[in-house]
């Protein structure tokens, strides 16, 4: 009884005071009550009488209160309930961080750190008793091996991979407009080079599975369309997409249905028609084919840098490709290793969560392996993933990275407030829609001038980091200089955790420490599959 009391209480309340109404004497605001009453009256009936929704069924109208509040938790955590060090991804705390140097305002903090200084995984920066100013911050390393003719000096910070058609048309010109300020790089994602992206800023052009903006009719690579893409001078590197962080070994479509003509010029593709991204390349399938694609597409750039970017998966296909670098004498520019911590409105839950390995270990792994094969000295390393603050890139830098790419740090510079509807099409702040009323919010001229001095702001507090260690360039810093809590009470330097492995120690067979030797044995340049049953 008590249940058929709490099931239909709501539909009855509202049913006696529909009652009530004709009670009183009759107005135009009366009549507008009564139909809205009716209303919900038939609202509950239609719910009790629905197969779809269970909590409906048993309460009529109420059910309907619990719905409101699910769909609005997320910013009911984010403005009420969610501390200021709470990543969710990001915390609060880092995304003021974006915004105070975005603005061009103070980010300092009072009354000392939040952190749990005394608590496991704590890390800092040791300094120096006599540190060093450091006046030009505009800190920048030059990618081109022996064989690029058009060498590259690119900044340490720079734009990771965001294609248009993930982001808005305003989001990509303020991001390049940006980049252009600051001179810095912008790297295109696989969507291709919009008409937005042509605002004067450096781009680094994504070549992915589905040759994006250099694809002929049938959705292969086409070498022409390729050459003429990269020509101009505002293209200054070349990006072989194999793999990304967030969802490493998926492929992805995008519906005919949304595909708009701005997005179809940039693609290459036609409209009225799915997009299929693949999950693999085409132009090669083996470690000796991809230094043959990196070759040609070298030559067709006419000498500009071309390099690749991967989420590390199986360690033993890194090696494959290393193995394929010296076999052919081909080597790639430069590296770009993803974190699985990376992020993407397109990734499935399990995929974000669980594939992949994150940034560190995948840095610390490349750079090893490369360092084994005596061929670091030839490849630049970029990094990606969760790389916001001037302590983020410092220690990325001392972990073997030579710059490093961040994507949602500018995305918040741009006005991005993490209300993670990317996927939804319904961005509130215009940054990850195609909407054009939602992205009018989006000024590309104001937050132009945001991501410079989001950038700007950053590589200078860099520079205050550099300095206080007693280093004149943020390229000084080595595992030696940053210390980490293993618990509550013991403390190690991260050379004891990720130690530069010895030049060479691959090609010498000498060094067997954390497994690098029985995958390099393992591994092929001629395939990349294993050769017994190991990864």
């Amino acid at each position: 009884m008590s249940f058929l009391v709490s099931r239909y209480t709501s539909l009855v309340l509202v049913t006696f005071l529909f009652a009530v109404t004709f009670a009183f004497e009759q107005s135009a605001a009366l009549v507008v009550i009564q139909v809205l009453l009716a209303g919900i009256i038939l609202l509950g009936i239609w719910d009790m009488t629905q197969t779809r929704h269970a909590v409906l069924r048993n309460y009529p109208i109420l059910g309907h209160v619990r719905y409101f509040f699910e769909m609005i938790r997320p910013e009911i955590r984010q403005y009420l309930l969610e501390a200021d060090d709470e990543e969710v991804p990001f915390s609060r705390d880092a995304r003021a961080l974006v915004y105070q140097r975005a603005k061009n305002v103070e980010d300092k903090r009072p009354f000392g750190t939040k952190k749990a200084v005394y608590g496991s995984g704590y890390q800092w920066l040791t300094h120096s008793i006599q540190p060093i100013e450091i006046k030009n911050t505009d800190f920048r390393t030059t990618v081109g091996g022996p064989d690029c003719k058009k060498p590259y000096d690119i900044s340490l910070y720079n734009i990771s991979a965001m294609s248009f058609g993930a982001l808005s048309a305003n989001a990509i010109t303020a991001l390049n407009r940006g980049a252009k300020i600051g001179g810095f790089a912008h790297d295109t994602g696989e969507g291709g080079i919009s008409r937005y992206h042509k605002q004067g800023g450096d781009l680094i052009f994504e070549v992915g599975t589905g040759y994006f903006g250099c694809r002929d009719d049938d959705g292969n690579f086409s070498p022409s369309v390729f050459a003429e893409t990269v020509a101009p001078d505002q293209v200054k590197m070349v990006e072989i997409k194999l793999s990304q962080g967030a969802k490493p070994g998926k492929g992805g479509m995008l519906p005919a249905a949304k595909i708009t003509p701005e997005i179809a010029e940039a693609r290459h593709i036609p409209m009225g028609k799915d997009c299929l991204s693949p999950s693999s390349h085409s132009a090669f399938d083996s470690p000796i084919g991809l230094c043959n694609f990196i070759k040609q597409l070298r030559e067709l750039s006419g000498g500009k840098p071309v390099g690749f970017k991967l989420c590390i998966g199986h360690r033993r296909e890194f090696m494959c490709i290393v193995k394929a670098m010296l076999e052919t004498g081909i080597t790639p520019d430069f590296i770009v290793i993803d974190g699985k911590e990376g992020g993407t409105g397109a990734a499935p839950l399990e995929f974000a969560n669980h594939m992949g390995m994150p940034l560190v270990e995948g840095l610390v792994f490349a750079h090893n392996t490369l360092r084994g094969a005596g061929l670091r000295d030839r490849i630049k390393l970029g990094a990606s993933g969760k790389l916001i603050s001037s302590f983020d890139i410092a220690r990325t830098l001392a972990l073997g990275a030579d710059w490093v790419n961040s994507a949602r740090g500018f995305m918040f510079a741009v006005g991005c407030i993490q209300a993670q509807a990317c996927h939804t099409n319904h961005c509130p702040t215009g940054v990850a829609t195609q909407d054009p009323i939602r992205q009018r919010a989006l000024v590309p001229e104001d937050k132009a001038e945001r991501v410079a001095n989001f950038h700007r702001n950053t590589l200078k507090a860099l520079g205050d980091m550099t300095g206080s260690a007693g280093l004149t360039h943020p390229g000084q810093f080595s595992p030696y200089h940053f210390i980490e809590r293993e618990n509550d009470r013991d403390m190690v330097t991260l050379n004891e955790i990720y130690p530069y492995m010895p030049n060479g120690f691959l090609l010498r067979e000498d060094d067997e420490r954390f497994g690098y030797l029985s995958r390099w044995k393992r591994a092929s340049a001629d395939s990349f599959r294993p050769k017994d049953d190991g990864i």
